[in-house]
């Protein structure tokens, strides 16, 4: 049975945002989230469409390589560099709204729970959810 270490990231992050777009229907962007830059040190907000399940996707598989995470080191996972003009680069961390409110849509969609004081982790539903898409997308590779 392949695992979430088993294939490669990107395939199985598309793999399970496209199953979150289709199927969970407590995952949806909000209306906020077409005007919104992911961070201080973005220039833009997003050009894909479907960058919320993406994202949702990709806190998925965070959660369950990094076991219990919390608010603070996902927004340091998310961050990036901020550029100056005539200054030097320096790191900045990502927002923490659209992370927060997509974790608390994956809690209500039964996917994720918390863990007071350690943090969030995947429930055996969402843990079993990951598993099977990856071995959906094993199988696809070869």
């Amino acid at each position: 049975m392949a695992t979430v270490y088993d294939v490669p990231a990107d395939r199985l992050i598309e793999k399970i945002a496209e199953y979150l777009l289709e199927n969970v229907e407590e995952v949806k962007p909000p209306n906020w989230a077409k005007f919104v830059k992911t961070g201080s040190h973005k220039q833009r907000p997003p050009d894909r469409d479907d960058w919320w399940y993406i994202r949702c996707a990709s806190l998925l598989r965070k959660l369950y390589v990094k076991g219990p995470i919390g608010l603070s080191r996902l927004r340091k996972e998310y961050g990036g560099r901020k550029t100056g003009k005539m200054r030097p680069e320096h790191s900045r961390r990502a927002g923490g709204a659209i992370i927060r409110k997509a974790l608390q849509q994956l809690e209500k969609a039964g996917l994720v729970k918390t863990i007071s004081g350690r943090g969030r982790v995947l429930t055996d539903e969402g843990r079993s959810l990951l598993d099977r898409l990856a071995f959906e997308v094993k199988k696809k590779i070869g």
